[in-house]
């Protein structure tokens, strides 16, 4: 049997598939990476916003001037879904947290 990163000899048991916990890692951390700079670039994005939220929001729903999130470095492109409720407010969700934009340049933060 062979080492499936390396190709070496495995010595010991029939069913294993590395030769030791370096080509485990490697191997998997192959296969584990993000398959495009694109894909990486949109989720170190996404976790970005949602740490900038859920530093922001501490209290479960607060108003905060957009401007100040912009200052943070939260862009407004990126969000994993929308809800829209029955009064027809429309909420931006990263995760857990979600934001709606206010009138007068202000923002909505509230945690589901």
């Amino acid at each position: 049997m062979e080492c499936i990163e390396c190709g070496e000899k495995i010595i010991g048991r029939s069913d294993k598939k590395f030769c030791n916990d370096a080509c485990r890692n490697a191997f998997n951390n192959k296969q584990n990476k993000d398959s495009s700079n694109l894909m990486r670039n949109v989720n170190n994005k996404l976790r970005k916003n949602y740490r900038i939220l859920s530093e922001t929001n501490i209290d479960g729903k607060t108003k905060i001037a957009k401007s100040k999130l912009d200052g943070l470095g939260f862009d407004f492109n990126y969000f994993t879904n929308i809800k829209v409720y029955k009064n027809g407010s429309e909420y931006k969700f990263i995760y857990d947290h979600g934001y709606k934009i206010l009138e007068e340049d202000y923002v909505l933060i509230v945690k589901n």
